[in-house]
C-alpha cells in the first residue's frame, strides 16, 4: 500500500509488486504472481503493520484495523499451506490483548481482555494447520548488525520445531561470538561525504550544541534539562531518547521512522544533525547501489520499518541448515547468549516452561485445598 516502498522495490529487484491492501489481495492472485505452482511453496515470509501492537502506542490489538493484518498472514498461510514461514513483529505482540474478536474467531472470545491473547491465537491458529512454531525476542545486534533493535521472530514449519538461531555476536564477544558491530565500523568511512538529511528541530539545535557524543538529556544542568525537556521532564520512565547524541563505540538504537522525533531522536555522534539517509541505510544493512524512491521523509520511514539484512539472513540461514538437516534440538541448550535484553516470556521454551510451572501450582494448590 505504501506506494514509495513498492516503487523502491521495482527501482531494484525483480520481485512482482502486488501494490494493494492485503486485504483485497487472494492467496490465488499471490500464487499467480509468484510464479510457482501451488502446493509447491516453501517458505512464506511477512511482517504484518505492527502498529497495533506496539508498547510505544496504545495497544489497541484487533480493534485497529492494522492489527488485522496479522489475521491476513494467517490467511495467506493457511491457503498456501508452505513448509516453512516466518514472521515478524514488534516486542508487544508478546504481550498485546485482543480486545476485540473477528467473528471467526470466537472461540478466543473468553480472552481477549487477557495479556498475549493475540499470541495465544496466532500460536492456536497455525497448531490447528500443523505447524509447529518456534519464536523469540532476537536482538538484530547479536547477529552481526551495528544496531540493537529487537523484534519478535516467528519460525514454523510442518513438522519439527526448528531451533532458534544461535546468536554470532555479543555485547563482549563471550563464549566464542564476535563482539557487537559499532556505529564507528558500519559509518566511520561514510563521515565526510555528502550527505542527506532533514536539518533538527530548531529548538532542539540550542540543547544539542551543550551535549556530547553518547549523552542525551540528563547531561544539561539541571535547569537547563527542565527547560529543554518541557512537560515531558515530569513524565515517568528514563526518556533516554530524549536529545540524544549516539556513541560511535556501540551499536546504534532501533532506527525509527523519523530520526527527529523527540522521544527517539537519533542525532550524529559529534555533527548537528540526525542520522543521514545513508547512515540509516548503512545500519539497516543495505547495499550502498539501493536507491531510494520517494520524498526524504518517505524514505527515512521506509529504511525505518525494514527488518536488517542481517537478522533475515540468520534466520534464513537457520531455515536452510533445517532443509539440510543441519540443526539439531540440542542447539539452544548450548547457546549462552540471551536472545535480547528481556529475561522472561521472550522465547517459546520460556513460556511453555512458564506455563508448566504456573500449571503444577495450580494443581497443587487444589490439591491442598
Amino acid at each position: 500500500m505504501d506506494k514509495w516502498a513498492a516503487e523502491t522495490i521495482r527501482k531494484n529487484t525483480n520481485i512482482p509488486v502486488i501494490e494493494k491492501d492485503i486485504n483485497d489481495v487472494s492467496s490465488t492472485e499471490i500464487i499467480n504472481a509468484s510464479g510457482i505452482a501451488p502446493g509447491n511453496v516453501d517458505l512464506v515470509v511477512g511482517g504484518p503493520p505492527c502498529q497495533a501492537f506496539s508498547t510505544a502506542g496504545k495497544q489497541r490489538g484487533f480493534s485497529d484495523i492494522r492489527g488485522g493484518c496479522i489475521i491476513q498472514y494467517i490467511r495467506v498461510v493457511a491457503d498456501l499451506k508452505p513448509k516453512y514461514f516466518i514472521l515478524e513483529n514488534v516486542r508487544g505482540l508478546l504481550s498485546a490483548k485482543l480486545n476485540a474478536v473477528p467473528e471467526a474467531y470466537k472461540e478466543y472470545d473468553s480472552i481477549k481482555h487477557d495479556s498475549g491473547s493475540v499470541l495465544k491465537l496466532v500460536l492456536g491458529e497455525f497448531k490447528k494447520l500443523g505447524y509447529s512454531v518456534s519464536y523469540a525476542l532476537l536482538n538484530a545486534a547479536n547477529y552481526g548488525v551495528p544496531e540493537k533493535r529487537e523484534r519478535v521472530v516467528m519460525i514454523g514449519h510442518l513438522g519439527e520445531r526448528v531451533p532458534l538461531p544461535s546468536p554470532t555476536h555479543s555485547e563482549y564477544g563471550l563464549y566464542d561470538t564476535k563482539k557487537w558491530v559499532t556505529l564507528r565500523e558500519c559509518i566511520g568511512d561514510l563521515q565526510g561525504t555528502e550527505m542527506r538529511y532533514i536539518p533538527l528541530r530548531p529548538r532542539t539545535e540550542k540543547y544539542m550544541k551543550l551535549i556530547s557524543e553518547g549523552e542525551n538529556w540528563t547531561s544539561l544542568p539541571a535547569e537547563m534539562a527542565e527547560e529543554a525537556m518541557g512537560k515531558a521532564y515530569h513524565l515517568s520512565g528514563g526518556k533516554t531518547g530524549f536529545l540524544r547524541r549516539l556513541s560511535f563505540d556501540e551499536p546504534a538504537p532501533t532506527l525509527v521512522t523519523s530520526p527527529t522525533m523527540p522521544a527517539t531522536q537519533l542525532c550524529h555522534p559529534t555533527e548537528l544533525r540526525p542520522l543521514s539517509i545513508e547512515e540509516y541505510a548503512r545500519i539497516q544493512q543495505f547495499p550502498d547501489s539501493w536507491i531510494f524512491e520517494g520524498r526524504i521523509e518517505s524514505i527515512y520511514k521506509q529504511i525505518g520499518n525494514a527488518v536488517p539484512v542481517g537478522l533475515g539472513k540468520a534466520v534464513g540461514s537457520q531455515i536452510i541448515r533445517h532443509i539440510n538437516h543441519l540443526t539439531s534440538a540440542e542447539e539452544e541448550k548450548t547457546n549462552r547468549i540471551p536472545y535480547s535484553r528481556y529475561k522472561y516470556s521472550t522465547d517459546d521454551i520460556c513460556l511453555e516452561y512458564q506455563h508448566r510451572n504456573i500449571n503444577q501450582k495450580t494443581q497443587n494448590y487444589e490439591q491442598q485445598s
